[in-house]
C-alpha cells in the first residue's frame, strides 16, 4: 500500500493567465487568417494548460494519480496548476458523524438487547483511504457494526443476573465508550481513518423481554429499599431503648422489649401510616 505523500505544486494563476494570453493570440491568428497556427495555441491551452487546473478547498485534498501511478496528495487550499492528465480524486478532511442503526444483538449472558452508537471519524492518510479499501464511507459503517455488535456480546446489560460483572454497559458507560473508540481505530486503521468519539446513543432491552427485565429491576429496587429500611429501623429501635435504659425512665423486662421492638418494627417498616391503638389495661391482662 502507498503511503501518504504530501505535495505543494505551483500556483494556478500564473498557468491562467498564460492560458488566457494564448486564447488572445490563437483569436488574434484566426482574425489575421493564420488559422493553423491559431489552431496549435487553442489546443496548448486547452489540452495541456486549462485541465491541469485545480481548486482546493478548506479540509479538503486532492489524491493525485497519473496512468496508475500515485503522485501525492495536495493538502493545501488554493489554486494550483498540475500535470494535466493526472486523475484528481476529491477527499474530504472534514468530520464525519455516523449515526448508528439500532442493531439487536444478545449481551454477554444472552439477553436480547437494542444498541447503537454514534461515532465522529475523520481521514488521516488519503492515500490508504482511497487505494486500501473499496468505498471508505462504505467500510466505516460495516466495521462500526461489528464494533457495536462485539462490545455488546462482551459485556452483561446490568448486573441484575450476573452480580460480579465488573464493566455493564449500563452502568460503564464511559468504560464501554473508551473501548469502543479503541477497538474502532484498530478496525479502521487500514483505511487510513481516525475515530474521534465513539457514544452509545442507545441501550435498551429487546421489546420481547423489556417488560420482565422491568419487572426484575423493580423488584431489586424494592429489596433495596425494604434493606435500607429496616437497617434504619432497627438502628432506630437500638437507640430507643438505649436512651429508656440510660435515663432510667421506664425499667423494661424482656417480654416488654419484645413488644416495644414488635410495635416501632411495625411503625418503622409499614408501608402505610399507622392508626395508635391505646392499651388501658396492662401487657399481662
Amino acid at each position: 500500500m502507498n503511503p501518504e505523500k504530501t505535495i505543494n505544486p505551483p500556483s494556478g494563476f500564473a498557468v491562467f493567465f498564460i492560458f488566457l494570453a494564448l486564447l488572445a493570440v490563437a483569436a488574434f491568428c484566426f482574425w489575421a487568417g493564420e488559422e493553423p497556427i491559431g489552431a496549435i495555441l487553442a489546443i496548448v491551452g486547452f489540452v495541456f494548460l486549462l485541465p491541469g487546473l485545480v481548486v482546493v478547498n478548506p479540509n479538503e485534498s486532492k489524491v493525485l494519480t497519473l496512468f496508475g501511478k500515485y503522485l501525492g496528495t495536495v493538502k493545501k487550499d488554493g489554486f494550483f496548476w498540475v500535470n494535466p492528465f493526472t486523475v484528481k480524486r476529491k477527499v474530504s478532511l472534514r468530520a464525519f458523524n455516523l449515526n448508528g442503526q439500532q442493531l439487536k444483538v444478545n449481551d454477554s449472558i444472552g439477553n436480547p438487547i437494542e444498541i447503537a452508537a454514534v461515532i465522529v471519524w475523520q481521514i488521516k492518510d488519503t492515500a490508504a483511504a482511497v487505494f486500501a479499501v473499496e468505498n471508505y464511507i462504505q467500510y466505516v459503517n460495516i466495521q462500526s457494526e461489528a464494533a457495536v455488535r462485539h462490545l455488546a456480546n462482551s459485556f452483561p446489560y446490568d448486573n441484575l443476573e450476573d452480580e460480579n460483572a465488573a464493566i455493564t454497559l449500563r452502568g460503564g458507560a464511559e468504560q464501554v465508550s473508551t473501548m469502543l473508540e479503541k477497538e474502532l481505530n484498530e478496525r479502521l486503521d487500514r483505511a487510513g481513518i481516525e475515530v474521534l468519539e465513539a457514544r452509545i446513543s442507545h441501550l435498551a432491552y429487546a421489546p420481547e423481554i423489556a417488560h420482565s427485565m422491568l419487572q426484575v429491576q423493580q423488584a431489586s429496587a424494592i429489596i433495596a429499599a425494604r434493606k435500607l429500611i429496616v437497617e434504619g429501623a432497627v438502628g432506630m429501635v437500638e437507640m430507643a431503648l438505649n436512651k429508656l435504659s440510660e435515663k432510667n425512665i421506664v425499667e423494661l423486662d424482656e417480654e416488654r422489649k419484645a413488644a416495644m421492638v414488635s410495635n416501632l418494627l411495625v411503625v418503622l417498616c409499614g408501608d402505610k401510616a399507622v392508626n395508635p391503638v391505646v392499651n388501658t389495661g396492662t401487657l399481662y391482662h
